[in-house]
């Protein structure tokens, strides 16, 4: 497959250093975790929402409370328990005496980055109040449609699901996230660092905002303008193509998974500063869209090793 040029005009010099810059400072704020980092900017530049499993304590949160600090943007988080209510999250209608009607009070969904913490361990009723938020950008509550801002960004935070307390998140909520990845430990010299240095909280807290409103919306606009070739379409329906005869896979990728690919790769392209989409693109964000995707065969397989494989088997023409 041939390569374009590496121009890249589409956005003002200064919204990519500001892109550059925004990175940097998560980078210095998460430490040791630039790979992560990147897949978190391809999520919020892709429109779509961002889903991390882990552990407790080996920085999801952080790095949720770090992107808010740097994008500038509002921020609300909520704490999933066993007994939240779709209420907490929506928000709920009260009648008012004086007017003599219902007064609908916005949840803390009414914001522009929504850090959904231990998302599972709530049940699926109300792990599903996202669901038309996260698909339509917007609410319906008592028959009324609440819009909610541009940009609307969720990072839900997940433990393993054989940890106590925790639900499993249905398939149609798993695919509303665009990616999946998981935080693993630091390398040595990083969490060294990490032990030496100042406390995470007081560092964030003293962030300073890298980006605007303006400049998400801007460059989110710039992502729908990078190109993607013919022959990469074909590759990416291959990819599709092969998910679905994989031996192993009991439900391959869906054609929205396939348009979720290819807006992560654009945004990846853009990071990178391309106006094309290049092989190496899709390959980089193929796992983190597609894992979570995949249904095994098999309780014990693993959705990752399944992507991996298709990967390893699809050539590019």
């Amino acid at each position: 497959m041939s390569r374009p040029p590496e121009t890249f005009k589409m956005l003002p010099d200064s919204l990519l250093e500001s892109l550059k810059r925004a990175q940097l400072q998560v980078n210095s704020l998460v430490l040791g975790k630039p790979h992560e980092i990147r897949l978190a900017f391809v999520t919020l530049l892709s429109g779509g929402h961002l889903l991390i499993g882990d552990l407790p304590g080996l920085g999801k949160t952080t790095l949720a409370h770090a992107l808010a600090a740097t994008l500038g943007l509002r921020f609300q988080r909520v704490q999933f328990t066993s007994d939240l209510l779709p209420a907490d999250i929506l928000g709920v209608s009260i009648y008012d005496s004086q007017a003599r009607r219902f007064q609908f009070h916005p949840g803390p969904i009414f914001t522009h980055i929504l850090l959904a913490d231990e998302i599972n361990r709530a049940p699926p009723r109300t792990q599903s109040a996202l669901l038309e938020g996260m698909a339509e950008q917007q609410v319906s509550i008592d028959g009324q449609t609440h819009h909610l801002p541009d940009p609307f960004f969720v990072i839900a935070t997940q433990n393993p699901v054989d940890l106590s307390g925790t639900f499993p998140l249905p398939d149609s909520q798993l695919d509303r996230f665009l990616l999946r990845f998981s935080m693993g430990y630091p390398d040595p010299a990083f969490e060294r660092e990490l032990l030496m240095g100042n406390d995470r909280r007081e560092l964030i807290a003293m962030a300073s905002p890298a980006l605007s409103e303006a400049d998400v919306l801007s460059a989110r606009q710039a992502v729908e303008k990078v190109r993607a070739s013919e022959a990469l379409i074909r590759y990416v329906q291959a990819l599709l193509t092969r998910s679905r005869r994989q031996p192993g896979v009991k439900v391959g990728l869906s054609p929205r998974a396939g348009l979720a690919l290819l807006r992560a790769a654009r945004a990846n392209a853009l990071l990178l500063g391309r106006q094309h989409v290049i092989p190496e693109d899709v390959q980089a964000l193929f796992i983190p869209v597609a894992a979570h995707r995949l249904m095994p065969e098999a309780e014990a397989a693993s959705g990752q090793s399944l992507a991996k494989s298709i990967l390893h088997s699809v050539a590019v023409d």
